[in-house]
């Protein structure tokens, strides 16, 4: 498990405030190979930009951190199951075609097809403490 996507969702909290979702973007820039869909890669940016609108110092740290994390480009496979949310599904599969061994989200929409998904989809909490319980 060295290849781990995470969800735009973590990320932006991962921006925007210290805490949980932080440590896991530290987690996994210093442990995995991030996979970044490009759908996740914009919607960031977007949410970045015209909602949480981020200090300067703050702002320079995303858009420095996207021009080194590769990008995987938006594919036409569909998911492995269905998903509520056609956006949701695009993640996941990219995600998958970005070669992703974990999804990580807060989203409940992907998280309720957990149980069906080729690759384990786990809540931000559930993945540090799965990391915790694999290295301790």
């Amino acid at each position: 498990m060295r290849e781990i996507c995470l969800d735009s969702n973590v990320l932006v909290a991962a921006f925007a405030s210290r805490g949980l979702c932080a440590d896991v973007l530290r987690l996994v820039l210093d442990e995995f190979e991030l996979v970044l869909p490009e759908v996740v890669a914009d919607e960031v940016r977007r949410v970045l930009r015209d909602k949480i609108r981020l200090g300067e110092e703050a702002d320079q740290a995303a858009a420095d951190f996207f021009d080194r994390v590769p990008v995987v480009p938006r594919g036409n496979e569909p998911p492995p199951v269905d998903v509520r949310d056609p956006d949701d599904a695009r993640v996941l599969a990219d995600a998958l075609r970005g070669g992703a061994r974990l999804l990580v989200t807060g989203d409940q929409d992907l998280l309720e097809v957990a149980e069906r998904s080729r690759v384990p989809i786990l809540s931000p909490r559930a993945f540090l403490a799965l990391v915790r319980f694999r290295s301790g």
